[in-house]
């Protein structure tokens, strides 16, 4: 019986919350994902370290990745949710291959550019510039058959697949060539304070931010105080009227009605009126969702045998990989006493 296509994806354990953004722009495609995909869904805690960090933090946003991920709906019973560094497969692929990438291929990827653009190349560290390679070994040693991801990471999937044919060219057929699952999300959520830009955890203002689990009265004061535009109908165009189209597309996904039928409902009122609606519903979503999260928190031993479990999922299909590319790169086994 043929297997599942694969799917792998990943987000980073770099703050203290998931957002808006993350949700409807991923985390909603990935639950819905688990119905048709053998899907395998981890939390990079090794590509975290590529940047300054801290060891205490970086364990508890591990720990609040997880519990966000199952509470957006991701079903240890239908995927595999793990630790990436419960996993040391990623790591050791990923130094095969490094073998096979080009320094200057390394190089060009445009996220190694953007994030030192400021501090300079010699500040960058080792695992920042081969990171690229690292996510490579993430979707190769699960085999996977489609990652899904936004624009911006697509660069790295064409890496992913250069990597994948050129081991296959040298090494004989070893690797499924992946391909992008560009995921059409629920909503693009931006920005609050400046609906030009994408909605990110790195944002200099956290007031454009509401993040997953913020108090409901402080989430609903970031929408009553989001930056509109010029005029007073609530319409929905990107183009001139960025700042209620991004609380339009917000209000959208969260009651999973079109646009248009909003558009009608708020006709003839204010934008104030349409805000304190908004500002209701995105208070009682992370009410809800902060709670589930704590909820699955307060029991750390759960969250460690899910991830065990995860772990043990992910490291059956990772290990098979990983000894054909031993294999297959002419080391010699090693012997069992």
């Amino acid at each position: 019986m043929p297997r599942r296509p694969r799917v792998l994806s990943g987000a980073q354990p770099t703050a203290d919350s998931y957002h808006l953004g993350n949700y409807f722009g991923a985390f909603k495609q990935w639950v819905a994902l688990q119905d048709e995909f053998e899907a395998f869904y981890f939390i990079p805690d090794l590509h975290a370290i590529t940047v300054e960090y801290e060891p205490a933090q970086l364990r508890e946003r591990t720990y609040i990745a997880a519990a966000q991920l199952l509470a957006a709906g991701v079903d240890p019973e239908r995927s595999a949710l793990f630790v990436q560094s419960h996993v040391p497969e990623h790591a050791q692929l990923a130094w095969v291959l490094g073998g096979v990438t080009g320094f200057g291929e390394a190089g060009r990827m445009t996220q190694f550019k953007d994030k030192t653009a400021k501090s300079g190349r010699d500040a960058a560290s080792v695992g920042l510039f081969t990171y690229p390679v690292l996510m490579a070994a993430d979707i190769l040693v699960y085999q996977a058959d489609k990652v899904p991801v936004g624009e911006d990471q697509r660069q790295h999937i064409e890496l992913t697949r250069n990597l994948a044919q050129r081991f296959n060219h040298r090494f004989g057929e070893t690797f499924t060539v992946p391909e992008p699952y560009i995921v059409k999300a629920t909503a693009k959520v931006y920005d609050l304070q400046d609906p030009t830009a994408k909605m990110s955890g790195s944002a200099t203002s956290h007031s454009g931010v509401v993040n997953l689990t913020d108090e409901p009265k402080a989430a609903a004061k970031k929408i009553r105080s989001a930056v509109t535009d010029s005029g007073s109908d609530v319409r929905f165009d990107p183009a001139t009227k960025p700042g209620i189209s991004n609380l339009l597309s917000i209000y959208s996904a969260l009651t999973e009605r079109p646009i248009t039928d909003i558009e009608t409902e708020f006709e003839g009122q204010q934008y104030g009126h349409f805000k304190v609606a908004l500002a209701d519903l995105v208070a009682d979503f992370v009410d809800s969702f902060g709670s589930r999260t704590r909820e699955l928190l307060d029991d750390k031993g759960e969250l460690d045998r899910v991830l065990a479990a995860g772990a043990a999922t992910a490291r059956e299909v990772a290990a098979t990989t990983l000894a054909t590319v031993y294999d297959r790169s002419g080391f010699v086994p090693a012997a069992h006493p």
